[in-house]
């Protein structure tokens, strides 16, 4: 025994050696390295095994003597926990063992997939780039014998969008040079398409050189026209604003035609009767992703209308909503087309001139119009003069308009429309004339709409504007002398569509610098404004209602914390108070008659009570009947009625207290939200309570205390009572002239009523000398008074010691009555305070949030801001904030757009020298 115990300590140090070489090697083995993990495993198990044995032969001598073994054993047992310590070991290395076979198994999978992905992945590359040296060779082979169809090369053309530039030396097979339009590469020849080459079936002849430069020039515009749009928001100044294209002619001069061409869709009011009554502001978007060309109204939340036809009918409508007798208004319509096939243009259709107001037409009409052009056509905006070629220039109302404000034809452009109405010599003399010259010269255009059948609003932008050039190139070329390349004069839809590009674009480039200017001082006063009025705090309507909610909220917890059971227990204590005064009045106050000048019959006069036998069943019965009317009147639906009208009150003050006063619509959607809350638990709570004061319908149980509270309580509400009478008849008093004339009419009513006075029937007329009406006030104080004397009689009963004891209650009504009153608004409150107080509070803060959710989304994208700007402090600061943001985003547009002026210059000169093999010089064009 001793030498296996022996060997079981000598072997634990070996089973130790052993796991933590199987360790080590663990660690330290490669991706297939799995033999040598099974051996270092076989040696850790043969270690395990052996001293298992061990123990099982200890055990087997268990039978040898106790007493023998004795000695031993106490020196033996020191060795024992080497053997536990060898055991420890062992399970320890079975562990690690296990965790090794896991391992392997893992790292098996892991090389079977990385295997079985890496040759999948590269048959498909290989298969990919097989099909993709296939695909490029025959597509090399068949090359030159592609054509593409002319239908696509129209789309192409018309597009432009990204493709393939439509001119170039090699026919458009160079690499497309890209121009960023949007913040994005574009498809260099975009222009192609805003000058209408694409969609009028005539070819663009500019270099690439050109083409790069008007893709710079209509970046430069769009950027400028957006800024502009921007500055009409903040409410600038005229010396910061932007300029526009102003459409000025007079009537039947082809104003609306040369509109309808430039834009390529027919869109304006047609008609006879002066269509056009308000200013139209008309923005040219040129949108290379719009895949059809649609329209939208930003004031009236009109998007992507894409029927043209019900653009022309808003416009009608929009514009025959000003009285026949006012005839103009200087409010404009607001439209913004997207296209692809217009240019970026920002352009304002007024009203013609007229000669002569018609026979329904106002007789300043004439002069309102001039006053309205003359607004308009003010600096810096650019005016288009459109005159008639069969009228003389002399006599041009639009050519005279822009004399006034631009006297040296800077800022005009000619267009002379009906082109083929006159002479080719005198169409020619016309657009050369040196009469009447302008700086920007004169385009003549034949911009008639085509006759075509199939509908007047059926045609497509592309075949409008082909066919209008198509009139123009075949009036034109068949008049070269006059009108050819060499002639110098300025003619067709595309050539106007050129230079009102180029004139807006450089016009809005020369006041660029102006403008920045102009934005920085702007945004430095805002700033100090800002920073002065308000501290730098930063504003928005989502902001403002939340922390005018938030303070509602804390308003509504404070109230909440002081409103409750005792505040509900002397509100409807109030309110019962009243019934009992009501059920007194009736029972025991008022006498029984009919009229007031007939004497009354008193079975038991009220002043008798106190000697009255107290069996008496007359006073007992009048008693009962009382306290019955009293506890059978409803009072579960009046407590509720009170409660719900003591919240809702409450509420209401809070509202008038808080930022919500301002704003009349949503302060009804929170009353009106606790009004809803409270009334979902009125008609349970009334049930309820109901249902808990059953036991005092039939016997109320009053107890000595409860009676003592009564009667001091109901001397205080009697007191009240008479105070009310005494003011009621001074009111009287002062109703009739005074106490002296009120006394003489009381004095014929009581006479009347004692008998000593006979008076036949109710005359209109009066009686006795008095009115009607003064009869009637008097009898109305003859009650006052016996009421007063009553109450007074009742006050000096209930404090008298018969009425200290409750065994006298039938003497002693009052108190009676008031005693049960407090016991029944007692009950009540308990039950109110659970079912209809608690469930308020916390309900009626998310139904708050719900309420002004839904009332915020009903008037769509701009609930909040509305709701912000019913204050005029906040409006003010929005006003302040949004200017303050539209000042930064304008000036933060500005810096782009000469980063990216100054880039394109840059590279146009290297260009061109490169080009030219000149250095030093500036490059041919510059923005």
């Amino acid at each position: 025994m001793s030498a296996q115990l022996r060997a079981a300590g000598a072997i634990a140090p070996v089973a130790r050696r052993v796991g933590l070489r199987a360790i080590r090697q663990f660690h330290q083995l490669p991706t297939g390295g799995i033999q040598r993990a099974d051996l270092a495993a076989r040696d850790l198990r043969r270690s395990v095994q052996f001293p298992a044995k061990l123990y099982h032969n200890a055990v087997m001598v268990r039978n040898a003597s106790f007493v023998r073994l004795l000695p031993k054993l106490a020196i033996k047992f020191v060795r024992i926990p080497a053997l536990f310590g060898g055991l420890m070991l062992g399970a320890a290395g079975w562990v690690q063992y296990q965790a090794i076979q896991l391992g392997n198994s893992a790292t098996e999978m892991y090389t079977n997939v990385k295997t079985g992905v890496t040759d999948t992945v590269f048959a498909v590359w290989g298969t990919a780039t097989d099909i993709a040296n296939q695909t490029k060779n025959g597509f090399n082979e068949k090359k030159s014998q592609f054509t593409m169809p002319e239908w696509l090369d129209n789309i192409m053309k018309g597009e432009g969008a990204a493709g393939e530039g439509s001119g170039g030396p090699n026919g458009g097979r160079e690499p497309p040079k890209q121009s960023r339009l949007g913040g994005s590469a574009a498809a260099a020849g975009a222009s192609a398409a805003a000058y209408g080459y694409g969609a009028a079936d005539e070819e663009d002849d500019r270099s690439p050189e050109e083409v790069l430069k008007d893709d710079h020039m209509m970046y430069i515009t769009k950027r400028m026209i957006e800024i502009r749009n921007l500055l009409s928001r903040v409410g600038q100044s005229s010396s910061v604003t932007l300029p526009s294209i102003v459409v000025i002619g007079s009537q039947s001069s082809g104003k609306s035609s040369v509109l309808e061409a430039i834009v390529g869709h027919e869109f304006l009011p047609k008609g006879s009767n002066m269509i056009t009554r308000r200013p139209i502001e008309l923005t040219l978007v040129n949108d290379l992703q719009a895949k059809q060309d649609y329209g939208e109204f930003p004031d009236l939340g009109l998007a992507r209308v894409t029927d043209f036809s019900l653009i022309q009918k808003t416009l009608t409508e929009l514009n025959q909503s000003v009285p026949e007798s006012q005839c103009v208004s200087d409010d404009p319509i607001r439209l913004t087309i997207h296209s692809p096939r217009v240019p970026d243009l920002s352009l304002i259709d007024l009203p013609g001139y007229i000669q002569v107001a018609g026979e329904n037409q106002p007789r300043e009409l004439k002069r309102k119009i001039s006053e309205l052009c003359d607004k308009y056509i003010r600096g810096p905006n650019i005016i288009l003069a459109i005159s008639a070629a069969d009228t003389d220039l002399a006599n041009s109302t639009a050519l005279q308009a822009s004399r006034r404000v631009d006297p040296r034809g800077e800022r005009t452009i000619g267009v002379i429309t009906k082109m083929d109405l006159v002479d080719p010599e005198k169409g020619a003399a016309i657009l050369g004339d040196k009469q009447y010259p302008l700086r920007l010269g004169y385009v003549g255009v034949i911009s008639k709409m085509p006759v075509q059948t199939g509908g007047l609003f059926r045609r497509e932008s592309s075949n409008l504007l082909a066919s209008i050039n198509k009139n123009e190139r075949a009036f034109f070329s068949s008049h070269p002398e006059e009108f050819g390349p060499n002639s110098g004069a300025a003619t067709g839809t595309i050539t106007l569509r050129k230079k009102l590009m180029h004139v807006l674009e450089q016009q809005m480039s020369s006041k660029l610098t102006e403008t920045t200017d102009a934005i920085t001082r702007e945004l430095e006063e805002t700033t100090y404004q800002f920073k002065v009025q308000y501290n730098e705090q930063a504003m928005s309507a989502e902001s403002y209602l939340a922390a005018s909610l938030d303070d509602f909220k804390h308003q509504f917890h404070n109230f909440a914390n002081t409103f409750g059971r005792q505040q509900l227990l002397e509100l409807l204590k109030d309110a019962l108070d009243q019934k009992v005064l009501d059920q007194l009045a009736a029972r025991y106050w008022n006498k029984p008659i009919e009229d007031l000048f007939i004497a009354p019959v008193e079975p038991d006069s009220l002043a008798d009570l106190p000697r009255a036998d107290p069996k008496s069943p007359y006073w007992h019965r009048q008693l009962d009947t009382a306290c019955s009317g009293l506890t059978r009147l409803g009072v579960g639906r009046v407590a509720a009625t009170v409660a719900s009208n003591a919240v809702q009150a409450n509420i209401d003050k809070l509202l008038d207290k808080s930022s919500f006063s301002k704003h009349p619509s949503a302060r009804q959607v929170i009353s009106e939200a606790a009004a809803t809350v409270l009334a979902d638990r009125a008609y349970a709570t009334s049930d309820g309570i109901e249902i808990s004061l059953k036991p005092y319908k039939f016997d109320p149980d009053i107890q000595p205390n409860e009676w003592e509270k009564g009667r001091e309580h109901v001397v205080g509400v009697l007191q009240g009572e008479l105070e009310q009478c005494q003011n009621a008849l001074k009111g009287l008093e002062n109703s009739v002239g005074g106490r002296k004339k009120l006394r003489e009419v009381m004095s014929f009513v009581d006479k009347a009523r004692k008998g000593e006075i006979i008076i036949e029937g109710d005359h209109p007329s009066g009686a006795g000398g008095f009115s009607a009406a003064l009869l009637a006030r008097g009898r109305e104080a003859v009650f006052l008074r016996d009421r007063a004397d009553i109450i007074n009689m009742r006050i000096v009963a209930s404090k008298s010691r018969k009425c200290k004891s409750l065994e006298n209650k039938y003497y002693c009504p009052e108190i009676f009555l008031d005693a049960v009153a407090t016991k029944l608004a007692q009950t009540a409150v308990l039950f109110l305070n659970v079912e209809m107080l608690n469930d308020f509070y916390h309900r009626f803060p998310r139904e708050v949030e719900t309420k002004l959710n839904e009332y915020m989304n009903s008037h769509g994208g701009n609930g909040l801001e509305k709701f912000a700007r019913e204050d005029p402090k906040i409006r003010r600061h929005l006003d302040l904030v949004q200017r303050k943001e539209l000042l930064e985003l304008v000036l933060m547009k500005i810096q782009d757009l000469h980063r990216f002026d100054a880039a394109g210059n840059v590279k146009a000169d290297r260009d061109y020298l490169k080009k030219n093999g000149r250095a030093g010089q500036r490059g041919r064009w510059a923005f």
